[in-house]
């Protein structure tokens, strides 16, 4: 049985780029703490395998095919979603994707779809849903970050930019609409082992990342559900502004 602090039963959370990995991983939790869950994403089938899941889990769920770098895009969801589930009380802004070259060989259309992908599209979903939030007194908004929002890299420079500004758009918000009892945290994911970091982790050497990884492991699509759980429920309602590593220690290591 859930405890009370932790219970999300009666909720509605919106996750984007929820059809996979990180994302998939907190809807998951979302669902099992009794939240209903809007997969947003651009992968159909992809979203509704991610609901059909979903919905074992005995959580009501549904797929929203929406482009979120697309303001009318984003405002037509939103309606959608409080339509078909009545309410808003939880956004997780997970899209994102990231394009590995060094500074110099990126090129302006590279630069603008990353910034667009990952920093456009949260303040996009935020603005989104905050009327539908205010209006029930209260809500839950977070933003995934990484671990380059703490830390340079030479490879991924878009990447880093628009994850260092979620950190501060996080901030910007938690100040913002803490009158309106909507907290806003920003979750910082290490060296996780998703399809996305597939590349990634083909290109360094992941003895180095284990090396320094006090965890001794690569994160999961898992380890994300408890941290979901407890930014989207009553137990965090005096935490707001912050961004928590999700890395196994990886940020603490000299």
């Amino acid at each position: 049985m859930t405890s009370p602090l932790f219970d999300l039963s009666g909720k509605v959370a919106i996750v984007t780029g929820g059809n996979g990995g990180i994302g998939l991983g907190m809807a998951r939790g979302l669902a099992e703490a009794g939240a209903d869950i809007a997969i947003v994403g651009r992968n159909e089938a992809k979203s509704d395998a991610a609901v059909d899941d979903i919905r074992q889990r005995g959580a009501k769920a549904i797929s929203v095919v929406a482009d979120v770098t697309d303001k009318p895009a984003v405002e037509a969801m939103a309606e959608l979603v409080a339509r078909e589930l009545g309410r808003i009380d939880i956004l997780v802004n997970n899209a994102g994707i990231n394009i590995r070259k060094p500074p110099q060989a990126l090129d302006i259309e590279e630069w603008d779809r990353v910034i667009r992908t990952n920093l456009t599209s949260a303040f996009l979903c935020s603005q989104a849903v905050y009327p539908a939030m205010k209006a029930a007194g209260g809500g839950k908004i977070f933003n995934i970050g990484s671990m380059m929002s703490i830390f340079g890299a030479s490879f991924a420079p878009a990447y880093a930019a628009s994850k260092g500004g979620i950190v501060q758009f996080t901030r910007s918000c938690a100040v913002a609409w803490a009158a309106d009892n909507i907290q806003a945290n920003a979750v910082l994911p290490g060296w996780i082992d998703t399809d996305l970091t597939r590349r990634a982790r083909q290109e360094i050497e992941g003895h180095k990342v284990l090396a320094r990884t006090p965890a001794a492991r690569w994160g999961a699509s898992a380890d994300f559900a408890g941290i979901a759980v407890f930014l989207a429920s009553r137990a965090s309602a005096f935490v707001t502004g912050t961004a928590i590593p999700v890395d196994g220690g990886f940020s603490v290591m000299g």
